[in-house]
């Protein structure tokens, strides 16, 4: 864990924490103690490079809300937050010194920090600027904190930007706020009108113009909606629901904008709040569900996977469906079988942070820097990839002021000044985003023995090394040989994130022993 507290003066984002007490975790079953000292047999993991799945694209986090303050902090604690986001570098004593993302989100704001109070949102933290003034014009000083770190992510060898939004500009919605009508008459409609979709999408063309203009950053993709299933009328941020009718015709306005400025900007829909709205209508009313088929499948009036400027992907978010383990996996192949049944598309997690109670597991209120929230984040990373198959994970909030387990990093909620604090979550992340690069293909995995526990997982990146993911979340040791194809892994490096250290690089061999509650990455060729 890494942090910072006044009043110490040496960098101390080069140092790890004092090792945490262990705990039991919540999905490991009981055992007989009394055998722990026992030798455990191993168990043989072997690595099949002809059998490949999906291609991971990007791992990834935001800037909302915190990087708009964060960004105007000192430059050695901002550059030090960004390090350990965006840094591929190694530290003396071959640990890395950051995790390594491969994309950044950008939060294209509505405007609710220029209106203040009465924005109605009633934290501050979770308003956000707009670079469009309301006489139409455009102030690219606006968002400067955020702008920091677009940079310092470049800076750092982040190759993937995506710009998303809450809200359209305030001057554009229907109400004139940041998020839909509270009146009951009209929860659930949409913030915006048809009338205005061309003005919203003329606005995020010309964002995508001015942040590389500035930046020299050119926004890989742009995704318009977030989260349309949800009603967005409590004031608590900036939000808006949509139908698929509106965000079909959104898309296609956004495109022929896109196109008209010549850009290479890919658009990303549709961020569902929840991935049953993927393959179902989950409770919701028709038109805001199914939409796989509704976005991507030919005969559907709503279908805009033919434009060509559209990311041949679909993004959902891994909320309340979690837990239990076996309900978790099922969904997940709900998706991965929906996704599947249009050649050629992918699915992106674009969106998780742990919340609610999930089935008893794990809550997601109050903050936890340890091992047993990082335990369960590791868990939903190998069921997404291994069972949904997407191509990319992005977590929500990359800096966290919060007392939830919504954060990667923690800050004081102090817009000048402060400390910060690594959690084990952003390491159990970088056990993943460190080392499977962009174009990396998950492999199969094949297990000798069942063992409910360890969790494994493969990849091969373009340049033949090959990385597996092991996790053990259990209070027992577990031994395992690693082979591919009955050939043993060369020059292998072993990194581990535990109670005791944050991707700390261990011995690493063909056979060894996953520590308790402990991820291992193993990189070889």
């Amino acid at each position: 864990m890494i942090s910072w507290k006044r009043p110490i003066i040496l960098p101390v984002w080069l140092t790890c924490s004092v090792a945490m007490a262990a705990f039991t975790p919540l999905c490991a079953q009981e055992r007989d103690t009394q055998n722990s000292t026992a030798t455990p047999k191993p168990i043989r993991l072997t690595l099949n490079t002809n059998q490949k799945f999906q291609t991971i694209d990007n791992f990834g986090a935001s800037d909302a809300w915190s990087g708009q303050f964060v960004g105007q902090w000192p430059a050695i604690k901002k550059n030090a937050i960004a390090d350990l986001l965006f840094s591929r570098d190694t530290l003396q004593n071959g640990q890395p010194a950051g995790i390594g993302l491969s994309l950044w989100r950008f939060n294209i704001g509505a405007g609710t920090a220029e209106q203040g109070e009465k924005s109605g949102i009633k934290d501050e933290w979770r308003r956000a600027q707009s670079f469009l003034n309301a006489d139409g014009t455009y102030d690219w000083e606006k968002q400067k904190g955020q702008i920091w770190f677009l940079n310092a992510a470049k800076q750092r060898g982040v190759s993937q930007f995506l710009g998303f939004t809450n809200s359209p500009p305030v001057f554009m919605t229907k109400n004139k706020k940041g998020y839909a009508d509270e009146d009951s008459s009209k929860i659930g409609i949409p913030n915006l009108s048809f009338t205005a979709i061309d003005q919203f999408t003329h606005y995020l063309t010309e964002v995508t113009k001015g942040i590389h203009n500035k930046t020299g950053v050119m926004l890989d993709y742009l995704s318009p909606v977030n989260e349309p299933q949800w009603d967005w009328s409590n004031g608590n941020q900036e939000g808006t629901p949509f139908y698929n009718d509106q965000i079909a015709a959104i898309t296609r306005s956004l495109s022929k904008s896109l196109q008209k400025e010549g850009l290479p900007t890919k658009i990303d829909i549709a961020e569902a709040g929840q991935i049953d709205f993927l393959y179902g209508n989950h409770n919701k009313p028709a038109g805001r569900g199914y939409q796989v088929a509704e976005f991507f499948q030919q005969n559907n009036p709503y279908y805009i996977g033919g434009l060509s400027n559209v990311s041949q992907t679909i993004s959902g978010h891994s909320y309340f469906t979690t837990s239990p383990s076996d309900l978790a996996r099922n969904k997940r192949q709900q998706v991965a079988k929906a996704v599947q049944s249009i050649p050629g598309l992918k699915y992106w997690m674009s969106e998780y942070c742990i919340l609610g109670s999930n089935s008893g597991d794990i809550n997601g209120n109050k903050r936890d820097l340890g091992i047993q929230p990082a335990l369960y984040v590791a868990q939903v990373i190998h069921n997404d990839l291994v069972y949904a198959q997407a191509s990319a994970w992005h977590w929500w909030l990359a800096i966290s002021p919060y007392n939830y387990k919504d954060g990667l990093i923690y800050i004081d909620k102090n817009k000048n000044d402060g400390n910060f604090e690594s959690s084990k979550i952003l390491w159990a992340l970088g056990q993943y985003s460190r080392f499977i690069l962009p174009g990396a293909k998950r492999i199969e995995v094949k297990i000798s023995e069942q063992n409910p526990d360890l969790l494994v997982s493969a990849y091969e990146n373009p340049n033949q090394e090959i990385v597996t993911v092991m996790i053990n979340p259990t209070a027992l040791p577990i031994a395992v040989t690693v082979e591919v194809a009955g050939k043993k892994l060369n020059n292998l490096r072993g990194y581990q994130t535990s109670s005791e250290g944050d991707l700390q690089p261990i011995e690493a061999s063909n056979q060894m022993t996953i520590s308790p509650q402990s991820i291992i990455t193993l990189v070889g060729q």
